[in-house]
């Protein structure tokens, strides 16, 4: 009986997708428990042919964390560290420069993120900025989670707002997605305590939209979160979206364990990877693009997860350091050659964007 009645559920789901409608948080939930991948792989890339036909995205970038000093030490992570740690580290306004500077020479977007240092004030971050900006005209600088300008917002005594456009007059042109974590007030009660909110994270993320910032949102996926809690989550970004129309991408991020207060927990496999790719495809109908980090999903995962609703496999990246700190085995860096090859195996075509998804090139 109970496998009659998920069935007609299923049928009940693939229906509401083939006619372009709304799937409930219910419909997520049947989902999320549902082991038939191939069938949520087909029903998600059924919406990315719709929204991107073929296409399948990416581009040159790097990446820079300024500090890995953090205020926050959040239990999910490997990479922060405490100031007067062997490994502390943080970048001068030159050393950040000279970093950006030794990328590579098609490289069309820096992405900046790092932790929350408990003595570098707010301009130390504009300046960077600046510097960079200075050096790098004509580079897309996406830079700084909805937590670090919460983080800046309490340390400077400004508003969200004013953080926010000086940063965007300095030359920020998009937020990256970081920081969300999981929205459970709970969960991210014991996991995260010391960093941004759910409500503040959404609230920074809102008012960046309405300054003209597009975004990315993520979610952090299998740690202590439940199901119910993911698609939670999905909802909770996907009316956001509703709201503003400025999330550009959504990406799902396996937790990775080792070095952390949650070692004990085993990273998802790879059929739970491909199956969040899937989902977030199907709940999230306001989004166009749903990106397969290969950093963290491996290669492999990434290149198969195309045909689970994802249309962006990420970009060049040159130095990827949080998710390698907690034990990631793929390279921090891979060719742009490499990627292409990877989009054309699945026989898509790779389409090399900017920042705001503007096609560089087509590689038919």
């Amino acid at each position: 009986m109970q496998e009659a009645t998920e069935e007609s559920a299923l049928i009940n789901i693939r229906e509401k997708v083939l006619h372009d409608k709304r799937l409930t948080k219910e419909d997520g939930i049947t989902l999320i428990n549902c082991n038939n991948i191939l069938f949520l792989g087909n029903l998600a890339r059924n919406i990315k042919n719709k929204k991107t036909t073929d296409y399948v995205y990416f581009n040159v970038n790097r990446h820079i964390n300024l500090t890995n000093i953090c205020i926050s030490r959040c239990k999910f992570c490997a990479f922060s560290c405490n100031k007067d740690d062997s490994d502390a580290y943080t970048m001068t306004v030159d050393e950040a420069v000279k970093t950006a500077l030794e990328s590579p020479k098609n490289m069309t977007e820096l992405h900046i993120v790092s932790g929350l240092h408990p003595d570098k004030p707010f301009d130390y971050y504009v300046s960077v900025v600046k510097a960079l900006k200075k050096e790098l005209p004509n580079i897309h600088i996406k830079a700084f989670t909805a937590v670090e300008i919460d983080y800046f917002s309490k340390i400077s005594s400004l508003s969200t707002k004013e953080v926010i456009q000086i940063l965007k007059d300095a030359g920020v042109s998009s937020l990256p997605g970081g920081g969300a974590e999981i929205f459970n007030t709970e969960v991210r009660g014991k996991v995260c305590p010391r960093k941004a909110t759910t409500k503040e994270w959404l609230d920074v993320v809102r008012t960046a939209h309405k300054l003209g910032l597009k975004s990315n949102a993520t979610m952090l996926y299998g740690h202590i979160e439940t199901l119910e809690d993911r698609i939670d989550h999905l909802i909770k970004v996907r009316e956001l979206q509703d709201e503003t129309g400025g999330f550009q991408t959504f990406i799902p991020l396996p937790f990775h364990s080792d070095n952390t207060e949650l070692s004990y927990i085993k990273k998802p496999t790879a059929v739970e990877n491909l199956k969040m790719i899937a989902i977030s495809r199907l709940m999230l109908d306001n989004f166009d693009h749903i990106k397969a980090y290969w950093i963290m999903i491996g290669p492999k995962v990434a290149q198969l997860s195309l045909d689970f609703g994802a249309d962006d496999i990420d970009g060049t990246i040159t130095e990827e350091k949080i998710t390698h700190a907690a034990g990631a085995q793929t390279d921090k860096f891979i060719e742009k050659n490499e990627l292409i090859k990877m989009i054309k195996e699945m026989g898509r075509v790779p389409v090399e964007r900017d920042t705001l998804y503007n096609v560089v090139r087509l590689y038919e």
